[in-house]
């Protein structure tokens, strides 16, 4: 087992000399506009992995693969030159899916906006399903003196029920 610090920056080196071997070196006309997003290599430095995007249609990125496929032996030999390790790692490369995935999300996100707007426009105009104001409000003043008096004569009352109480009794 490699340090992961040495795959990690190994990763990058091979990123990077691939994808200037893929501008400078291979010449095949099927090779799209193609850009190495990210490089992963394994823990013992035997496999990479190598991620990358091609704009344009899907005949374009099929092709694209395909001169991959053939160039990877070429892409190989540039990786062991460049990089100077004793053994030089297999090239996998894999379609990177992130800006499809990205784009879903945007689509997403938008139709999500569109139906807050919508339930935004319909909560603007609605009126309340029951009263309109659904809290109690405090009775009147008088009502109010009312309910001292009454609370008052309860004290009252309590306080004489208390002096007839045993005080030993618990």
């Amino acid at each position: 087992m490699v340090d992961p610090t040495r795959a990690r920056k190994l990763a990058d080196r091979i990123k990077v000399v691939v994808a200037d071997a893929l501008e400078k070196r291979v010449k095949d006309p099927r090779l799209g506009f193609i850009t190495i997003t990210d490089a992963r290599v394994t823990n013992d430095l035997q496999h990479a992995t190598l991620y990358y995007t091609v704009f344009g249609s899907d005949e374009e990125k099929q092709g694209t693969r395909m001169a991959l496929e053939s160039a990877k032996g070429v892409l190989r030999s540039e990786v062991g030159r460049r990089t100077g390790i004793r053994l030089t790692p297999t090239l996998t490369f894999t379609a990177d899916e992130v800006p499809e995935t990205a784009q879903q999300i945007t689509e997403l996100l938008s139709k999500a906006a569109e139906q807050d707007a919508r339930v935004a426009a319909l909560a603007a105009g609605a009126q309340p399903a029951g009263e309109p104001d659904p809290y109690k409000k405090p009775a009147d003043q008088d009502d109010a003196w009312d309910d001292e008096a009454d609370d008052e004569a309860d004290d009252e009352a309590d306080d004489e029920d208390e002096v007839g109480e045993d005080p030993h009794r618990a």
